[in-house]
């Protein structure tokens, strides 16, 4: 299965232990509105949280590109705060899943 199936499955289920079983052990998420990064343990939480709460929507999830090396995903994500962000992410692959990810985000005006 591909890792952007696993992924969208993680998401269409609500199911964070799908999303997190597709990150390497060394995963690392870059932050580059505040210049951080995060590694698979602080997202696990952040997700869990996440997939846990039903204001979190996730939608109009598409696949741009895929092979062994690069995943690059966009999507429109609704939050609890009521705002939308148009989120574009790019992961790098290793061992079949994601060990790196950025992201870049654009809020959707109502």
């Amino acid at each position: 299965m591909s890792v952007y199936k696993k992924w969208l499955e993680s998401i269409d289920k609500r199911d964070a232990e799908i999303f997190i079983d597709a990150h390497h052990e060394d995963y690392q998420f870059v932050r580059h509105q505040s210049g951080t990064t995060m590694n698979k343990s602080e997202i696990a939480d952040m997700m869990r949280g996440m997939m846990a709460n039903d204001d979190v929507v996730v939608k109009e999830t598409r696949c741009l590109y895929e092979n062994d090396d690069v995943l690059v995903m966009h999507s429109i994500v609704n939050f609890p705060d009521g705002t939308s962000e148009a989120i574009i992410q790019f992961s790098e692959l290793k061992d079949g899943k994601i060990i790196k990810t950025e992201t870049g985000a654009t809020l959707i005006s109502k």
